[in-house]
């Protein structure tokens, strides 16, 4: 059996796999690379029906980069999956507190989840910054909740919590209301690969 062994001829024969089922969705250059990203991370052509890109994500999410922003996750996994050499040519450096043994016993204490608390710890931090969350729609509501209580604007918010307790209506939500640029997939879809990958198809095509 005769198969592809090296790594970028891997990825360019999925990309040109995946172009058809973008090639009538009236997509940007950039969109695309997005849209191609996902579909690869989670291998399902399906997300090209459900992801929604605000007008000004993309230019805002690299203008953000570009600066030397940072970028805060809800969980590990998402972190993990996110280039952070490339982030760290700009100066910039991804965090995430779901860890953090006082986030979880403020959690405990305060009968919340974890990520909700660890976005109440980042505060004034997320603001400029591009916050990306693939797990816990919680979360999201939060970064949601203190945009409407402050003045803390991140630059753009990645939204793509997986799940079906909360993910579809928090996703829902941030297309309603958010006063900033984002990205997200409409209903139960998402997860943390799909964060990193939408995080990492912006650090790929920003200006270095």
């Amino acid at each position: 059996m005769h198969y592809i062994t090296e790594p970028m001829a891997i990825e360019e024969r999925s990309m040109e796999i995946i172009a058809p089922y973008l090639a009538e969705l009236n997509l940007t250059h950039e969109e695309v690379k997005v849209f191609s990203r996902i579909i690869h991370a989670a291998g399902d052509p399906e997300y090209s029906k459900v992801i929604e890109i605000h007008k000004d994500a993309i230019r805002a999410g690299c203008a953000a980069l570009e600066a030397g922003c940072n970028i805060f996750c809800d969980v590990e996994m998402v972190r993990t999956g996110i280039n952070k050499r490339r982030l760290a040519d700009n100066g910039g450096t991804v965090h995430c507190l779901i860890s953090d043994e006082k986030v979880a016993s403020t959690a405990k204490e305060l009968g919340i989840t974890r990520s909700m608390v660890a976005m109440r710890t980042f505060g004034e931090r997320l603001h400029g910054s591009i916050v990306a969350i693939g797990n816990a729609p919680t979360a999201l509501f939060e970064v949601l909740n203190l945009m409407k209580e402050t003045t803390i604007r991140p630059a753009l918010i990645i939204g793509v919590p997986v799940g079906f307790v909360g993910a579809s209506e928090s996703k829902d939500f941030l297309a309603e209301t958010s006063p900033v640029p984002y990205i997200t997939v409409r209903g139960n879809k998402g997860g943390s690969p799909i964060a990193a990958a939408i995080t990492n198809a912006l650090l790929y095509m920003h200006k270095r």
